[in-house]
């Protein structure tokens, strides 16, 4: 293993046929078996977060954001109706 700087490790691994990381033991640390983990593709780079270090308020916007795509993807396929105001109003109320 080598290390850059204070907390920086690295190690090589490879993507299997079904598109699974095996992540290396020493990087392992903490790491157990069905934890999440925020994935960011940057400019040919792949970051992983742990989903137990962010914030509460960081997942509830990526759980929101997550439902705002699924909506679209909805409203892109005609999947939406069109409702007066009163309408929307009174089915929202009555959730």
């Amino acid at each position: 293993m080598t290390y850059f700087g204070d907390n920086m490790e690295y190690a090589i691994t490879k993507v299997s046929t079904k598109g699974q990381i095996v992540i290396p033991t020493s990087l392992r640390g903490d790491v157990d078996a069905g934890d999440e983990f925020l994935m960011i593709k940057d400019d040919g780079r792949i970051i992983l977060k742990s989903m137990k270090s962010l914030a509460l308020n960081l997942r509830e916007d990526l759980a929101f954001a997550e439902e705002v795509e699924k909506a679209w993807q909805e409203y892109d396929k005609g999947k939406f109706v069109k409702k007066s105001k009163e309408d929307f109003l009174k089915e929202l109320r009555a959730c």
